[in-house]
């Protein structure tokens, strides 16, 4: 088998629900880290054999197999095909793996993987008649209720992870806060600024240049979280709210994935190796348990510990996710999300699994430290990790 490289990896800014990219159509957005891509890394886009590009609601103006458009929309021309995946909120991770499976069977030697979600234009649940994130019952079959009693919300998974574990919301609010405090020192210290690719864009008839995540307050402390009103429960009844959960914004991400035949023959430097990957299936009805055995899979696969990896991303989704993974894996917060995670920067679904790999190579080059380990929850039960060595 080849081993897979990532030669490079950006990322857009995330723009807040509503906010700078609200004018942007989702197919533009989608080709801005492709060009991001051939900019930085100078390649000829004939040479790129397949784009696979995750979004969860690919409906509406996602719709179309936007994998496809992008391409087309970035300038690359009719001879570079395109694929849409929908892993849920693991979309964006899961085409990072399957093409590093891909060069590591040696099917394809160049690769483009990433993703896309434009939540302002394309609300979330879109695709499953969703409202405030609850599963039309209509969108499921009733033979799915024969052998599973309800369909609930990402949010109810997160408040019953909180209870199982007897999270406090003071324990999540502290999460959140040091969250935006990590962004906040890792964007003034410019640890950003290789992995964002700039988006000329407009807005209101008006040319804009975003460069920064919109969403983020890194002034954020737990006493100002703590008078926000709970958006999944009654008061007294739970922990989470908007600022203990992960962001709602619009991004695009995407990493070139090449067998290291490839990259030499070009004269690109790659910057990691994709060492293993994992996906797996946990109960659907708290639905959020998926990083803890997907991370102990990975492990294992691997033939690793927990004290083999230097650095780890966990996606914010909900504070209680992250929590819980700390408690079973016993990983060091420390070195978990150093740069800020979701409840910082938002997670756009699609996209943020892409960036999350994004946001670890990168860190790994700066620090130069060795393994990474990037994991992510999924709605309906499922959990999906990654890890990758510097080179």
């Amino acid at each position: 088998m080849n081993d897979a490289v990532i030669v490079d990896a950006v990322r857009t800014p995330f723009g807040k629900h509503d906010g700078a990219f609200r004018d942007t159509h989702p197919q533009d957005l989608a080709a801005e880290p492709l060009a991001g891509l051939e900019n930085r890394v100078g390649f000829d886009p004939a040479v790129v054999e397949d784009v696979v590009y995750g979004c969860v609601t690919p409906v509406g103006e996602q719709g179309l197999n936007i994998g496809r458009i992008a391409p087309m929309v970035a300038g690359w021309g009719e001879g570079v095909p395109g694929v849409q995946l929908n892993r849920m909120c693991g979309s964006g991770q899961q085409a990072v793996n399957w093409a590093a499976s891909s060069v590591g069977a040696e099917f394809h030697e160049v690769l483009v993987a990433g993703g896309v979600e434009h939540m302002s234009r394309v609300p979330m649940g879109s695709d499953g008649n969703a409202e405030h994130g609850v599963v039309d019952e209509h969108a499921l079959t009733d033979s799915y209720f024969q052998h599973f009693e309800e369909a609930t919300s990402q949010g109810e998974g997160a408040e019953r992870i909180a209870e199982e574990y007897g999270f406090s919301r003071r324990e999540a609010d502290e999460l959140a806060a040091e969250s935006q405090r990590r962004w906040g020192e890792a964007w003034e210290a410019g640890r950003y600024d290789d992995q964002i690719t700039p988006v000329e864009t407009t807005l209101e008839n008006e040319a804009i240049r975003v460069e920064r995540d919109e969403h983020p307050r890194p002034g954020t402390t737990a006493e100002d979280l703590a008078d926000l009103p709970l958006a999944f429960r009654e008061e007294g009844d739970g922990i989470h709210h908007a600022g203990n959960s992960s962001g709602i914004v619009d991004g695009a991400s995407a990493l070139l994935v090449t067998s290291e035949a490839a990259a030499e023959r070009h004269g690109w430097d790659p910057m990691a190796r994709i060492v293993e990957t994992a996906v797996v299936g946990v109960d659907p009805i708290t639905m959020l348990t998926g990083p803890i055995p997907a991370t102990e899979q990975v492990l294992d696969d691997a033939e690793m510990t927990v004290d083999d990896i230097d650095l780890f991303e966990v996606n914010e989704a909900f504070a209680s996710v992250v929590l819980a993974w700390l408690d079973e894996i016993g990983a060091d917060w420390g070195a978990t999300n150093v740069n800020g995670g979701a409840i910082a920067h938002g997670h756009p679904l699609g996209a943020t699994g892409a960036a999350l790999l994004t946001k670890l190579v990168h860190e790994l080059d700066r620090t130069g430290n060795d393994i990474g380990l990037s994991t992510m929850c999924i709605g309906f039960g499922q959990g999906i990790a990654t890890i990758v060595e510097r080179l």
